[in-house]
């Protein structure tokens, strides 16, 4: 698999046993996310999934990189998600005898831009979870915008830390907008959409965004 890794995350089976709802986290092999300490005593599975190339695996389409500096993003978040369906998700299940009654994605930063692109682009997933998700990314509300897609009885939980928007690079200062025109175009496509705001800036209160985010999808897939 050339970004998604099946084999590297952490999966921690949830209350409900074998047939419980699985969470999936997108998660990074040089910056892993809490997963683990977060995971117990849930009622859902939670299984990460660590990922290949973060700028390349979540992004949606080629773009400049933030900084002048920074290569471009490279956009195979199709290609990303075709692997978590296919390869990465069957794998992660058979290892572990699951046999999941519903499925959700989770994310932090571009990591929650992929998962609320896999919710709207899959319909593998009821519920998703963007954790201080990247939807500054240029283009991503207005390509949300277009899409003729139905999420009726389906769920987002949106966070962002209030400082977010305060972050130097002009484009960054937008994610608060367009966060909330998100939660605007999925509640129009009848998705039911948690939004909240907390204290902190992106790299701040990591593990308290992400605990919210798994406690929001536990309840909602219970």
């Amino acid at each position: 698999m050339a970004y998604a890794n099946a084999t590297a995350g952490t999966v921690v089976v949830g209350t409900g046993g074998a047939s419980a709802p699985v969470v999936f986290v997108i998660d990074s092999p040089e910056h892993p996310l809490p997963v683990g300490p977060l995971a117990s005593r849930r009622g859902v599975t939670i299984a990460s999934v660590r990922v290949r190339d973060w700028a390349d695996a979540l992004t949606p389409w080629l773009a400049a990189g933030l900084y002048r500096e920074d290569p471009a993003f490279r956009g195979q978040a199709t290609a990303t998600l075709d692997e978590l369906l296919t390869q990465a998700i069957p794998a992660i299940e058979a290892a572990h005898g699951l046999a999941p009654a519903a499925r959700a994605i989770c994310g932090y930063s571009l990591g929650g831009l992929f998962a609320l692109y896999a919710l709207t682009h899959a319909d593998a997933f009821s519920a998703c979870a963007c954790v201080s998700g990247s939807v500054w990314y240029e283009g991503w509300v207005e390509h949300l915008r277009e899409l003729p897609v139905d999420l009726s009885g389906r769920y987002a939980f949106l966070s962002l830390g209030t400082k977010e928007r305060r972050a130097a690079r002009p484009l960054l200062k937008t994610v608060q907008d367009r966060m909330e025109a998100c939660a605007d175009v999925l509640r129009e496509r009848g998705c039911t959409v948690d939004y909240r705001t907390g204290p902190g800036s992106h790299l701040q209160h990591v593990a308290m965004r992400l605990d919210a985010g798994l406690a929001a999808l536990d309840a909602f897939l219970a």
